[in-house]
């Protein structure tokens, strides 16, 4: 039996009954209350317009977090608060720190892109807690929010005066006993307008539900899903709703393996991943996207959404991950590249969902680079994500595994270049023979991000550089082989 959609919102209980299950956040925003706040830009994820934060119940620990309300879909929200601009406004009439410090900074001028910096830049006050906030937090909380008018420097000016104001209460206590009030005990069914939207709450539950609806679409965070429904126009009737199972959210450690659950998010996955590979990681973590789009996608869903030019897939391969994979018959345990059989095809079947991924812990000898190419450093689309692992006996290659995202139609290892130097000395010599080979493994396309025999040229340069900053004698810093870094 169908039941309303609840959620916290201005104050009070929110409950709906009658939207379609792919109506966005931000349509039943603008269209059903009537809250204009909130705008609408790119309807993709992309300009953050229409930002707003959601708080929501992990693990028993409150959780606040910006995301874009143009891509998640009106049912996500269940039992979580939703925040928006009009929030802001303290009871007293006064503006709220982060509304005062644009104000005094002149961090608007059309206005339009405001309401979506000022929910980015709230979600940083909640979570500095009156601490001054770092050029690179700053960087990073308004990665996914674009300015065409005012320009970045009084925003970010803004930035930092907002915490040097009279602060503003927030009772996280009191939220967090009100969500809790809002939770199920059981998973529970949204329909209307024709669609269905199932939301388990445990592992039985959604293999009980992919059994009995195998051709249903599960969704994730909706970063990708959402842009089937606002830019192609598709009707999805039946959905599967993984994002209230507990158990595909825990984060462990196994047998020398780091288990993440598929429902992780990628930014919470990110963070569990560089604390093992802080050096190799770190800066494809901050790449990867926009916060926003971090704080809702999940690293099952993008390995389970088998994109070519998917940013996590080539640095996951390349460490030799494992997916456990979980269906009516049990568990599935398969190394990641088994698991892309051809553009977006998958080792997946019907009454089969990615539970989690198994990710090896750093070992004695290991040397490990990700490099991403793109036309923007923030939240832009690769045109070549490239991964290298190597293992090392003494000055020899004892293992290899090199993996790349852009150079074919799946994430794809590079067999002929790790063969060409196992067993060879790490010296250039081995190097140049891998880069001659990575021709042989490779037949790249040409597309509107990058021609084919610049991809390849990119490629193997890609492997020089690893070569100069991994090599035996004089391995170069990051500030010799990084503008970026150079420049910090």
């Amino acid at each position: 039996m169908s039941e309303p959609i609840r959620f916290y919102y201005r104050g009070a209980v929110h409950e709906v009954r009658d939207v379609a299950p792919t109506q966005t956040v931000l349509q039943h925003l603008r269209e059903d209350l009537g809250c204009t706040g909130t705008k609408e830009g790119c309807a993709e994820g992309d300009c953050g317009a229409c930002t707003v934060v959601v708080g929501s119940l992990e693990n028993g620990k409150l959780e606040l977090k910006a995301v874009n309300a143009c891509i998640q879909f009106a049912p996500t929200l269940d039992g979580k608060a939703l925040f928006t601009v009009e929030d802001l406004q303290q009871a007293d009439g006064r503006l709220h720190p982060v509304q005062q410090a644009l104000v005094e900074c002149h961090g608007s001028q059309c206005g339009f892109c405001t309401p979506g910096f000022a929910m980015s830049l709230w979600g940083m006050y909640l979570k500095q807690e009156g601490r001054q906030p770092t050029r690179c937090q700053i960087d990073d909380a308004l990665s996914g929010n674009l300015c065409r008018c005012t320009g970045y420097r009084p925003i970010i000016d803004a930035a930092r005066r907002m915490v040097e104001l009279p602060p503003a209460t927030f009772d996280r206590a009191a939220l967090a006993e009100r969500l809790q009030a809002l939770q199920r005990a059981h998973g529970f069914r949204y329909e209307a307008k024709g669609g269905r939207f199932h939301v388990p709450r445990t592992l039985d539950e959604l293999v009980r539900l992919r059994s009995e609806h195998p051709g249903a679409l599960l969704l994730a965070g909706s970063t990708d899903v959402g842009l089937w429904v606002t830019k192609h126009m598709r009707e999805l009737n039946d959905i599967i709703y993984l994002g209230q199972v507990e158990a595909l959210k825990s984060v462990g450690e196994h047998e020398g393996m780091l288990e993440i659950g598929a429902g992780v998010t990628l930014n919470d996955a990110y963070a569990a991943v560089c604390r093992h590979y802080p050096d190799e990681l770190t800066e494809m973590w901050q790449r990867f996207a926009s916060l926003p789009i971090r704080n809702a996608g999940t690293l099952g869903g993008n390995v389970a959404n088998g994109s070519p030019i998917g940013d996590s897939m080539p640095w996951l391969i390349a460490l030799g991950t494992q997916l456990v994979l979980r269906g009516a018959a049990g568990e599935r345990v398969l190394a990641l590249e088994d698991f892309y059989l051809g553009y977006q095809q998958k080792d997946l079947r019907p009454d089969e969902f990615v539970q989690a991924l198994r990710i090896p812990l750093r070992r004695a000898g290991l040397r490990m680079r990700t490099y991403k190419l793109a036309k923007r450093f923030d939240q832009d689309i690769s045109a070549v994500c490239a991964a290298f692992a190597i293992t090392l006996d003494g000055d020899t290659v004892a293992d290899a595994r090199i993996a790349f995202g852009g150079m074919a139609a799946t994430p794809k290892r590079a067999a002929g270049a790790e063969a060409a130097l196992i067993g060879q000395p790490w010296n250039e010599a081995s190097m140049g023979a891998a880069m001659a080979a990575l021709a042989r493994d490779y037949a790249p396309l040409s597309d509107m991000r990058a021609s084919s025999s610049y991809r390849m040229q990119a490629a193997q340069n890609l492997l020089r550089r690893f070569w100069f900053e991994t090599r035996v004698d004089d391995p170069l810093p990051a500030t010799m082989v990084n503008a970026f870094a150079a420049g910090a």
